[in-house]
């Protein structure tokens, strides 16, 4: 009775560890991995297993914001089932990668302010606390994301930081609870005209829409400047971003925000 009283509250239950295949992905693609169980003391009822991504996002409320944990592309990878005590057992998992994923790498390099991203499993043990785990990943811009990040440092904007932010962009195709805004600060080309840019990816298979927002209050007394437009995957790594980018740019500096096919 007593073991299985500690089981209950946690202690000598299952236990839970998950493994990735690899902790590096791409939005589109695919995470693989195995969650091995461990039975503990007595023998325990599991609901199922369960993966599913996880992310830390900002929610704005009133003039507050506060972070929260959100699940999203939960896979249950395993019903009902008895954890016999002692006993272990190994389940594969595919985990798809939504296309919206979050960017958290350019060349490598970590972006500041995307630590909080992984892959949380969960094991619904009934009448016991669950037994979780959490593995950390790391996405990698695609190239036409990355050929569009690259033309602003091209153009003298270096990478400030990048969060995710709870809520919906108006008129977006946008599948996540969330977005990402990845933020610049201007270069000696643009200081005293630019604040900062932020850049929005709502990406599909097919193409991207791509959404900035250029901060020229502090100078200029004036709005934010919006801009979207959208790209197909297949030609963005064609284009002369730097030149277009910067086009795109003065046009937001002198008139506003429009829509760029």
């Amino acid at each position: 009775m007593l073991k299985q009283l500690l089981a209950k509250l946690g202690s000598g239950g299952a236990m839970v560890d998950t493994r990735l295949d690899q902790s590096v992905v791409y939005p589109g693609g695919m995470v693989t991995g195995t969650v091995h169980l461990a039975g503990g003391e007595v023998p325990q009822e599991a609901n199922h297993v369960s993966v599913a991504l996880r992310a830390r996002v900002e929610v704005e409320s009133g003039d507050n914001e506060h972070a929260q944990h959100l699940e999203f592309n939960r896979v249950r990878i395993a019903s009902a089932f008895r954890l016999e005590p002692r006993q272990r057992y190994a389940l594969s998992f595919q985990l798809p990668v939504p296309w919206e994923m979050p960017v958290t790498l350019i060349h490598g390099t970590p972006l500041r302010g995307m630590q909080v991203l992984g892959v949380a499993t969960e094991l619904d043990i009934a009448s016991s606390l669950d037994a979780t785990d959490i593995d950390p990943i790391a996405v990698h811009a695609l190239p036409s994301q990355q050929a569009i990040l690259d033309a602003f440092v091209h153009l003298g904007f270096w990478f400030k930081r990048a969060d995710l932010e709870r809520g919906h962009i108006r008129g977006a195709a946008q599948r996540l609870p969330f977005y990402q805004e990845i933020e610049f600060a201007p270069g000696p080309q643009w200081m005293g005209r630019v604040n900062e840019v932020e850049v929005t990816f709502i990406t599909d298979p097919h193409g991207m829409e791509v959404i900035l927002e250029l901060d020229k209050r502090r100078f200029l007394g004036s709005t934010d400047a919006f801009l979207r437009f959208h790209v197909p995957h297949q030609t963005a790594t064609q284009r002369n971003w730097p030149a277009e980018l910067g086009q795109m740019l003065q046009r937001m500096l002198s008139g506003g925000g429009y829509f760029f096919g």
